[in-house]
């Protein structure tokens, strides 16, 4: 994945759908939207999905770091 990838999706799950999931919440309640809980709950769930994707991808990405930096180990 690159880099402006990542941060794309990044930004996306970490403000536009905790917003939009707020967001359609409170409108829901004042103006009686239909299925605010199935929604609100639907976009919550994609969130968590790409938040534990992004959180795999990190990981992955900084194991690859580590081993790439790694310091010769001495043969004593």
């Amino acid at each position: 994945m690159s880099n402006h990838t990542y941060d794309v999706l990044k930004y996306i799950a970490q403000i536009v759908l905790p917003a939009l999931a707020t967001l359609y919440f409170a409108l829901a309640k004042i103006w009686n939207f239909p299925y605010g809980a199935e929604v609100v709950g639907t976009i919550s769930a994609v969130d968590a999905f790409l938040g534990a994707i992004l959180k795999i991808s990190t990981d992955k990405y900084n194991e690859q770091q580590t081993e790439e930096f790694k310091p010769p180990e001495d043969e004593f």
